[in-house]
This record gives C-alpha cells, structure tokens and sequence, in this order.
C-alpha cells in the first residue's frame, strides 16, 4: 500500500504525537505524586502537545524519517525530574521510570480498540481504511516506545529501573554507563544488534495486544511494513 507524504502525516501524526507527549506527561505526573514538583512548576504535566514539542525531534526528525525511510518517528522533550526531590528517591525512581513505557502500553491498547472498530465497518469504506492504518500505527508505534524505554540502559527509563532495584553501590557504578548511553545505543543500531534485541519483545508484546483485543498482530505488522 503506497501512499502520498500527506497520507503518511494524516496516519502517522496522531498516534507519535500522543505517545512522545503522553509518554513525558506521565513521567511528570508520577514524579508530582511522589513529591517532585519540577516538572509541575515548569507547566510540564499537560497534554497539551505544544508543552512538549522539540523542535528537532518533534518536528524535524519526524519530517526527515518520514521522507526518507517512510516511517515517521521523533521524540518530546525529556520532563524534567529531580529525583532527589522524591518522598523515597532510590524507591520512587523506579515508578516515575516505568510511568512513561507504560503509558505507552496503555495507549497500544487504545488504538487497538481504534483498529478493530475501523476492520469491524464495512469494506472499502474510507472512515474504516483511515482507522485501521491509524490504529495499527497507533499499535506499532506504542509498542515500540514501550519496549525500546524498557532496555536496561540508561537513560533510558529501563535503565532507571535498574538502578532503583539494584543494590546501592551497584546502582551507583550502573547509573555511571549513562553517559555512554547515547553511543552505545547508537552502537546497537547501526550494528543490527537493536533489531535483534527489540523484535522478539515486539512481536511478543503485540501477541499479547492481540490476545487480550482479539485482533490480529500478523496483520498490523504487514500493514506497517507496507506503508
């Protein structure tokens, strides 16, 4: 299935702008519950999509991924979260980390619902098509924020999980990898060594979407692939 530029950023927007933005809100809205009010001062817990828009990864990226690999992907700005500000930093870690990743689950699930409603209307008929592509995008796109955030490296909110439940002086020397993370990830990527790590968990955490929705993964994924 071939479609135009526009096509794509009618398909694609929505579903990357909710899970960047919603992703960083939960982040800050976790962190306000366990008393780090940082992100709250900043005017950062709002879905409102203009409070997190990067220029760069919001808008740029998102622009140039689309043109040139077909897939549109980009991210927010980070939410700021001064962990030494929570009630229980070392504990209360671990929640502000996993809010984002699962809000991202959550709304996998969302769009699933969004997909079985359009391939549940009749054929051929417009409204129906735009929601299955969205869906499925809505789908891919969430699943794979949701398992790429949970990699055991930080920063990524994996990593910061890690670091809540490892013991103190190996928290320490872990949360030190942090400032090679960038590059490592970089490593994993352009070696193929990311795919590998990534697509079993994808495939998994579809199967379970579909289990739990009664909607096909198999077909989601040939969809995205196709666009």
């Amino acid at each position: 299935m071939e479609l135009s530029v526009v096509q794509k950023v009618a398909v694609f927007a929505l579903p990357i702008l909710f899970a960047i933005t919603l992703h960083e809100a939960a982040h800050g809205y976790v962190a306000r519950h366990f008393g780090d009010m940082t992100a709250d001062a900043a005017g950062r817990i709002s879905l409102n999509p203009l409070r997190h828009i990067d220029p760069v990864g919001t808008i740029v990226v998102p622009l140039l991924s689309l043109l040139l690999t077909s897939v549109m992907f980009g991210w927010a700005k980070p939410v700021p979260v001064d962990f030494s500000k929570l009630r229980h930093p070392k504990r209360d870690m671990l929640w502000v980390a996993a809010a984002g990743p699962f809000s991202n689950l959550l709304m996998a699930f969302g769009w699933g619902l969004i997909f079985k409603f359009g391939d549940g209307l009749a054929a051929g008929n417009p409204a129906a098509t735009w929601l299955i592509l969205v869906g499925a995008c809505g789908i891919f796109v969430n699943v794979i924020f949701f398992v790429l955030n949970l990699l055991p490296l930080p920063p990524l909110d994996g990593g910061r999980i890690a670091v809540s439940l490892l013991p103190q002086r190996a928290a320490w020397r872990f949360a030190q990898i942090e400032r090679f993370g960038l590059i490592i990830l970089i490593v994993l990527l352009a070696t193929g060594a990311l795919g590998r790590i990534l697509w079993p968990l994808i495939h998994f955490s579809m199967s379970v979407i579909g289990v739990v929705l009664g909607i096909a993964p198999d077909q989601v994924l040939r969809l995205m692939m196709a666009l």
